[in-house]
């Protein structure tokens, strides 16, 4: 048998990005925040998420047509904060603008993926969720919000081929 916490804390040491599920629901302006977003495939372009099937949002957002994946930015841990409470105050303060159909996109977000619902998988205590990708923008070129070691954390380097 694994012992939860010690799971929890390897696991935990493994830096995950942070991603803002959001959509209009009858009307109603929703988001969860995931930090288990993946990119499934380019072609076709499918995406992943793993919601905990006990959420009440994501019971609600999975009624949407379309959906947004909201890129949080390192500047946005205080917004991620807000949208992983519950309550009618998730969206105090929150910039955002409404997308085609029912997307909500979150202002200062680096990117969006705007979506629609392929599948949903059950994994234990999750649903495991696989979306195609409708269309995508990168809005700002800064750092991304990443979760690592119980907190929010910054890149300290960037390694790439720019």
């Amino acid at each position: 048998m694994i012992d939860a916490r010690i799971y929890r804390d390897v696991l935990g040491h493994y830096p995950t990005g942070v991603c803002a599920i959001s959509a209009f629901v009858a009307g109603t302006p929703l988001a969860m925040v995931v930090g288990t977003f993946t990119s499934v495939s380019l072609e076709p372009p499918l995406v992943g998420f793993l919601p905990a099937r006990s959420s009440e949002t994501w019971q609600q957002l999975r009624l949407a047509e379309v959906f947004c994946v909201n890129v949080l930015a390192s500047d946005q841990a205080a917004l991620c904060k807000r949208m992983a409470t519950r309550g009618p105050d998730r969206f105090a303060d929150v910039d955002w603008i409404k997308g085609s159909e029912s997307e909500l996109r979150i202002r200062g977000a680096v990117a969006w993926i705007s979506c629609h619902l392929a599948s949903v998988t059950e994994a234990g205590d999750h649903d495991f969720v696989l979306a195609h990708v409708r269309a995508t923008a990168l809005v700002r070129d800064t750092a991304p919000l990443i979760f690592h070691r119980g907190g929010f954390t910054e890149p300290t380097s960037s390694i790439g081929n720019r």
